[in-house]
Parts: structure tokens; C-alpha cells; sequence
């Protein structure tokens, strides 16, 4: 793979629990040095919102200290979705950056529902607290209009962050695109309800998520030591960072499940089905501006209320024991959104512990996972990025569920920053498949796995 100039890129990687700077290397195509943070919530100020000034020294810190290392040949982005930076004419925050699951929006929701556009027009299902960043906007101009009157430009998350390095404002469909109710993804434009609101003028321009912005600001080159040239590029949604390395050279159809806080399933040429925005089905946008059926739960956010950060991989015996008992556990552990959302969980034969809870808890995500897929028409292999790929009970439940094969992604600890990285490779970067060195897990043979899956969806 050849990849011109730049090999190692620093990717300012910001999910909804954690934070990071990886340092990428085109050449293998892998993440080789890592900077990690929480990402803070603060409680102060209007509303709950992100401590993007934290963030910002986190980051100024991380790219001096990867720079002396390795020295950066590019910076890109990639962040989680439903988040804006409401900016003022001096280029600073007129508001702070809203937390997603903050309930101020649901105070204007009939409003809201009677103003959003359809569900044909946006692939937008309507979701509860901030999770439409549409809904978002709507609430903020009208309980802070003071402030939201100062507003001179809306930057989606990524670009806030490529804006604080290059000093180029822009925006780019896959963060506009990711259930927002902003984009129309059959036109390629905004929707209605940007136009209604009067929000297309404040919009940062559209750029591509691959253009090259500019090079880093002085103060940050002084800052962190880089090389003043250094390009910073667009950026990119989280989950469409982990579906960019696919879709360049990937055979048609297969699924990506990009794994973190949420569980991101994506079909690329699947069957046709129509999706059904109550079982928080979608239209993603990828970085291409092509439409793409997706699905979502919070499977990290329920895994981590199950069992635990950190926990070690069950034995065999454990994976056995819990096959060829009745225990299960039905949705959903993460009430408010997924294929679910009304039902509350349910243990059935049983709450396990120990090494039986860590089994159980990964058959049921990938049972959640195998519904997602199921609703998107996925067909094909499904790829695993990001923490389930190292969980061989996920893999394996998820095969039998939805009998095709589960590639397990590559080294790199997350896809994202791969395919974030991947915007400064431009057209080199189609020339070999990426994480084709991951594990492939085939349906197993065993009849008790099948069974188990079928268990679970009687019990649903």
C-alpha cells in the first residue's frame, strides 16, 4: 500500500465515555502509540455539556507528546455523532456543546415532533432526550435565545475540532447525516427543517470528509511542537470511520457492527427492506454521501452495566455451562433506544455471576446485534470493530444467530481511527483490504448454539 508522503497520522478519537489520541501508521494499518482520557461531563453552566476546554488541553498535550515520538505527517478526526458547536462571530462557543442525554430538549417535544420532517425524508427516527440533533437546536434557540441569537456559524463535532486546529470552519454529511433530522439523504441537501428554522446561513460550508483544511494554526504548532505545515483534514463521524475502510474495497454485501458506547450495525448492499424508525432504525450517510440502512443499542453502555470494565475472557467451560442452561437475559438492559427500547430486562433461568454473567451478557448483545442486522437487511459477512471484536463469545453467538460469518477487525484496538487516518491516505488507500488479517468465525457446528439463539427470540 503505498500512501505517498504521510505515514503517521495523529486521529483525535472522541467517543461519548472516553476520549484518545492514536497515532496511526498507514503503512501497516495499525494504531501504534495511544493517549486516553474520560470525557468529562460538566454539570455547570445552562445545561450538561462537554468539557471541550479539558478536551482541548488533552489534545494539545497528546499531539506534543506522539510528535516527539514519531513525528506527525497529518491530523484527522473523528468523533462520536449528535453533538454541535454553536459558535459566535469571534469564532467562540455563543453556548456550551450539549450532552446528548441531557433532558432539556424533551421540555419542547410535541413542538419539536409538530416542526421535524418525516421519517422518508431524513431517515431520522424521532429519539428521546438530545439524541436528534435537531431536536437539539430546536430547544436551544428557543430556551437560550439571547445566546442562540450571537450564534454566527454551527460546526458539527469533528469540525469544531478541526476549526480549533486549522482555523477553517467547514461541515460534512456524516456527522449531518447520523440521525440529526438536518439532511435530506435523497436530495444531498439540508431538510425542511433547516430551512424553516432559518439554520442553512448559519451551517459551515460542506466539504468532503477527506479534503485537506489547511495546515495547523501557529499557536498550535507552538504549542505542540509540530511542523507548521502540518495538514489537518475534515474529519468524520465515529461509526462512518469505521465503515471507510469497507467500503473501498470491500465485495458487496456485508455488514460492519462498530462497537463502543453504541452498537453501530450498517448493511452495504443487503436486501431491500423498509426500516421501522420505532425499533431506532436509520439512514446513515457514509463518507461517500451515500445512504446506508443502519441500527443501534447502547451495547457498550449495557455491557459495562453488566459485567464490568476490564473483565477477562470466560473459559471454555463457562461458554459450555451456559449453553446448556435456560439462563438468559432479554432487552433491554439500556431502556430508550435499540430494537427494544420500551422493554425492561429480564434474567430468565437464573442471574448468573462470575464467568456465566460475562457469557450470558455477550449472548445477549449479540443477540441484540443479530436483531439490528436482521432489521437493516444485512447480508453477507458482518465485521466487528472496535472492543466486542476481541470477544469470542460475541463472535460466536452472533454467527449462529444470524448464520453467516463474523470477521473479528484487524489489530487496531478501534476502526475508527484506522478509518479516520484513511482520509489523508487519499486513493492510495484502496489498494489492499483492510483488516483482512482479522479472525473469521464461521457458524459453529455445535447444535447448542443455534439452540441457544432460538431460545432468546421464543423468550422476546
Amino acid at each position: 500500500m503505498t500512501i505517498a508522503a504521510i505515514r503517521h497520522v495523529a486521529v483525535i478519537d472522541i467517543g461519548k465515555t472516553n476520549a484518545k489520541v492514536a497515532l496511526v501508521d498507514l503503512e501497516r494499518l495499525a494504531e501504534i502509540d495511544t493517549r486516553r482520557t474520560p470525557n468529562a461531563v460538566l454539570s455547570d453552566g445552562p445545561y450538561p455539556h462537554f468539557d471541550v476546554d479539558r478536551l482541548w488541553n488533552f489534545i494539545l498535550d497528546s499531539l506534543g507528546a506522539l510528535n516527539r515520538a514519531h513525528k506527525l505527517d497529518a491530523i484527522s478526526v473523528t468523533t462520536h455523532g449528535v453533538a454541535a458547536a454553536l459558535l459566535d462571530g469571534g469564532g467562540n462557543l455563543a453556548l456550551p456543546v450539549l450532552d446528548y442525554e441531557h433532558n432539556g430538549p424533551e421540555q419542547m417535544a410535541a413542538d419539536y415532533d409538530a416542526a421535524r420532517p418525516p421519517f422518508a425524508e431524513t431517515g431520522t427516527p424521532r429519539l428521546p432526550v438530545g439524541l436528534n440533533l435537531g431536536a437539539q437546536l430546536f430547544w436551544q434557540a428557543r430556551a437560550f435565545p439571547e445566546a442562540f441569537a450571537r450564534v454566527a456559524r454551527i460546526a458539527m463535532y469533528p469540525q469544531f475540532w478541526t476549526y480549533r486546529l486549522s482555523g477553517v470552519l467547514a461541515n460534512e454529511v456524516t456527522s449531518l447525516g447520523c440521525h440529526t433530522d438536518l439532511w435530506n439523504f435523497r436530495a444531498g441537501d439540508f431538510s425542511t427543517l433547516v430551512d424553516k428554522e432559518g439554520w442553512r446561513e448559519l451551517m459551515a460550508p460542506l466539504r468532503r470528509a477527506g479534503d485537506r483544511l489547511g495546515p495547523v494554526l501557529p499557536d498550535v504548532a507552538a504549542a505542540t511542537g509540530l511542523d507548521a505545515a502540518t495538514p489537518v483534514y475534515c474529519g468524520i463521524h465515529d461509526s462512518n470511520a469505521s465503515l471507510l475502510p469497507y467500503l473501498m474495497d470491500r465485495p458487496k454485501p456485508f455488514a460492519v457492527a462498530s462497537t463502543g458506547t453504541w452498537v453501530i450495525s450498517m448493511a452495504v448492499g443487503g436486501a431491500a427492506v423498509g426500516l421501522d424508525p420505532t425499533r431506532d432504525t436509520l439512514v446513515n450517510v457514509n463518507a461517500f454521501g451515500d445512504p446506508v440502512p443502519s441500527a443501534r443499542f447502547m451495547g457498550g453502555r449495557e455491557f459495562a452495566t453488566l459485567v464490568g470494565e476490564g473483565s477477562k475472557e470466560p473459559s471454555p467451560d463457562a461458554i459450555r455451562a451456559v449453553l446448556q442452561t435456560t439462563v438468559l437475559l432479554t432487552p433491554s438492559v439500556q431502556q430508550g433506544s435499540g430494537p427494544f427500547a420500551k422493554r425492561k430486562s429480564v434474567w430468565i433461568g437464573g442471574e448468573p455471576t462470575g464467568d456465566a454473567r460475562h457469557v450470558a451478557a455477550s449472548f445477549y448483545l449479540a443477540m441484540m446485534t443479530a436483531t439490528s442486522l436482521e432489521l437493516i437487511g444485512a447480508e453477507g459477512p458482518t465485521i466487528v470493530e472496535g472492543p466486542f471484536a476481541a470477544n469470542r463469545p460475541f463472535a460466536d453467538m452472533l454467527a449462529a444467530a444470524t448464520t453467516r460469518p463474523v470477521i473479528a477487525a484487524g489489530t487496531s484496538a478501534t476502526g475508527t481511527s484506522i478509518g479516520a487516518a484513511l482520509l489523508a491516505a487519499g486513493d492510495g488507500a484502496t489498494s489492499r483490504t483492510v483488516g483482512s488479517d482479522g479472525a473469521a468465525t464461521a457458524p459453529p457446528r455445535g447444535a447448542e448454539w443455534a439452540a441457544y439463539a432460538k431460545r432468546w427470540r421464543a423468550a422476546i
